[in-house]
């Protein structure tokens, strides 16, 4: 994303109160993870944005130093970074309390995404000589639309610059009948700017809309990749980057429990926690390794931190903690610069697999956001 950046503090706290006033769509994103939520009211230095995930998940998916936010504002989108700043109460519902970003990046407006899996939505509008004429919709964005029409037109029929109006049925809720100007002509294909600015009851739905559009295929680009994959394909992949899961773990039941879960993600092995197991596990290259933490007691601690240096600069490792506190698994993994952490129980198994294919996403394949920052970061 590039563009503007807005860093009038003034300025951030109006467009926040906007954005909580018309319980505006928010997107989360940390380097692994994404979450929808939605803007419900600021408070000091503090925004309560709808708790639309379990409190664990919150804890161990937001608690990352590559938070950001991204949102719809106007005819562009913004993105900043923030932080988890505890729970809360709004309204009877449960809130992330997030800090108020410091600053906001603006997309270039020149630059408006444009949607253009729009399906068959029908427009109609008038030439500038008053002729009425259909089409179908080719993209739109917050900014403006491209037209096909049936027909072909006669020559200085359609003249760059000349006003026009139309009519686009984008969804049952969004239905624009406005001005615009026209901008260009190629065959049949038109391009039309909203000219005028679309008033906000127009603009802010179209805008929300838009938003969705490229947040969806903002994820799927993101999990390209690493999602299941059939044999032949994942047969490529070997020669591009490592592969396989490992977990360092003497519980054989966790790890048939992780084979079932994360299996079609990628192959996954166990070896017992000792130093010539995970050694010659290494030698394997897998693209990361779980390692297993029983306990948090003095023994376990003295056993892990050899075994950890081991990984270090080789390869992406996660601690995985079974039947212990969040909090102090999470200062844990501070402390020997795990990945990630994160206390494993089956309940919580979509989340965790979505973590995973998160870190191998980030790992290999570059991250989510152009903004991410490029080092791993430990939540």
């Amino acid at each position: 994303m590039t563009g503007n950046l807005i860093r009038n503090a003034e300025t951030i706290l109006e467009i926040i109160q906007l954005a909580c006033e018309r319980r505006e769509l928010m997107i989360l994103v940390t380097p692994y993870l994404r979450f929808e939520s939605s803007f419900l009211k600021v408070d000091g230095g503090e925004i309560h944005a709808a708790a639309t995930m379990g409190r664990e998940d919150a804890m161990y998916g937001l608690r990352s130093a590559g938070l950001r936010i991204r949102f719809p504002h106007s005819v562009s989108f913004l993105e900043a970074p923030s932080e988890l700043k505890g729970f809360g109460m709004f309204d009877g519902r449960r809130t992330l309390r997030l800090a108020v970003p410091e600053v906001l990046q603006e997309e270039d407006h020149r630059g408006s995404y444009r949607v253009d899996h729009v399906g068959r939505v029908p427009v109609t509008f008038s030439t500038p000589k008053y002729d009425l004429a259909t089409g179908t919709l080719v993209d739109i964005s917050t900014t403006g639309a491209r037209i096909f029409s049936p027909r072909d037109f006669s020559e200085g029929e359609l003249r760059p610059g000349e006003d026009m109006a139309v009519t686009i049925q984008l969804t049952d809720l969004i239905r624009i009948n406005t001005n615009v100007k026209l901008r260009h002509v190629h065959g049949r294909t038109i391009g039309v700017e909203f000219h005028p600015q679309l008033d906000d009851h127009l603009l802010s739905p179209l805008s929300r809309w838009v938003f969705g559009k490229r947040e969806a295929d903002l994820d799927r680009m993101a999990r390209r990749g690493v999602e299941t994959a059939p044999p032949a394909e994942a047969g490529k992949t070997v020669a591009t980057r490592p592969l396989g899961l490992l977990l360092v773990s003497g519980d054989s039941v966790l790890g048939t429990s992780l084979q079932d879960l994360l299996g079609g993600l990628q192959p996954l092995w166990r070896v017992p926690p000792t130093m010539a197991a995970l050694k010659d596990a290494l030698q394997q290259k897998p693209a990361l390794v779980l390692y297993h933490v029983p306990n948090l007691s003095l023994d376990e601690r003295r056993r892990l931190k050899p075994m950890v240096e081991t990984l270090q600069g080789r390869v992406p490792f996660l601690l995985l903690g079974t039947a212990m506190e969040g909090g102090a698994l999470l200062e844990l993994g501070n402390e020997l610069k795990a990945t990630v952490s994160i206390v494993f129980h089956p309940g919580r198994a979509t989340f965790f697999q979505r973590l995973v294919q998160g870190v191998l996403r980030r790992s290999y394949e570059g991250g989510e956001s152009p903004m991410a920052p490029k080092e791993l970061e430990v939540p």
